[in-house]
C-alpha cells in the first residue's frame, strides 16, 4: 500500500531559481568565452609566453559545471505550499506572535 503525502510534505526542486545554478551557467558562459578569446585571440603579449585568457577560461569552466554539478546532484527541496511550519512552534512562519506588528509600529516622539 503506498504511503499518503500531505500537502506539507510534498517537496518539489527549486530547479533554475537556485542559486547554483544560476552561478554556474554565469561561470560556464564566461568559460566559452575566455576560452574562445585564449584560444583564437592575439593577446599573449601582455602575460607573456601564458595564455591568461585561455587559463582564467578553463578553470572558469570547471567552477561552472561543478556548480551545475553539485546543483544537480544535490537538489534544495522547497516545500509545494510556499511556507513551512515550524515543529518547535507551530507557527507557519517560525516568527513569535506578534512580532509583526511589533516591528511595524511607528517609533514614539520625544
Amino acid at each position: 500500500m503506498p504511503a499518503t503525502t500531505t500537502a506539507s510534505e510534498r517537496r518539489h526542486r527549486a530547479g533554475l531559481l537556485d542559486i547554483r545554478n544560476i552561478i554556474g551557467l554565469l561561470l560556464v558562459a564566461y568559460g566559452v568565452i575566455l576560452t574562445l578569446m585564449g584560444l583564437f585571440g592575439d593577446n599573449t603579449t601582455s602575460t607573456g609566453e601564458t595564455d591568461a585568457n585561455l587559463w582564467a577560461g578553463l578553470v572558469m569552466l570547471a567552477a561552472g559545471l561543478t556548480f551545475l554539478a553539485w546543483a544537480r546532484l544535490r537538489p534544495i527541496l522547497v516545500p509545494e505550499g510556499g511556507v513551512d511550519e515550524d515543529p518547535a512552534t507551530g507557527d507557519e512562519d517560525g516568527i513569535e506572535p506578534g512580532a509583526h506588528e511589533r516591528d511595524h509600529q511607528p517609533p514614539s516622539g520625544h
